[in-house]
């Protein structure tokens, strides 16, 4: 999950052998293909929020966007309808015994808008420096 907002927020540090370093300048230059259709899609006051951006990278509007969207990121990878693809190991405790949060990819009668401290998936993993990890 932290690797996926490395990279696109542009910060990824593994540059791999020479076939997936080639990979990966594709792959920025998409996103920033990508993020250049959506600052252009932005209103001026929010193209003027992000008009110092002279290499035309986009780092701040692609953080931004990270920023908003990361927490639908993580129920897409978690919350498959494929139960056999697990992304972690088990986390909750259902009639004590591990088991994956799998009632709307959260433990225990949590429901979607009815935040809990410590049940709703964690979307912490990308404040972690790449190195660190």
């Amino acid at each position: 999950f932290a690797d996926i907002g490395d990279i696109v927020r542009g910060r990824d540090l593994f540059l791999g052998n020479t076939y997936e370093s080639a990979q990966r300048d594709q792959l920025d230059k998409k996103l920033k293909n990508i993020f250049g259709k959506i600052y252009k899609d932005l209103t001026n006051g929010a193209q003027n929020y992000y008009k110092d951006d002279t290499d035309k990278n986009y780092y701040k509007l692609r953080e931004d966007w990270w920023d908003a969207n990361r927490g639908t990121i993580w129920k897409a990878i978690t919350c498959s309808a494929d139960k056999g693809n697990a992304y972690f190991r088990t986390t909750c405790s259902m009639n004590g015994s591990g088991a994956q949060a799998n009632n709307y990819c959260r433990c225990g009668n949590d429901q979607p808008g009815n935040d809990k401290p410590n049940i709703d998936p964690p979307t912490y993993f990308d404040y972690v420096p790449q190195y660190l990890r």
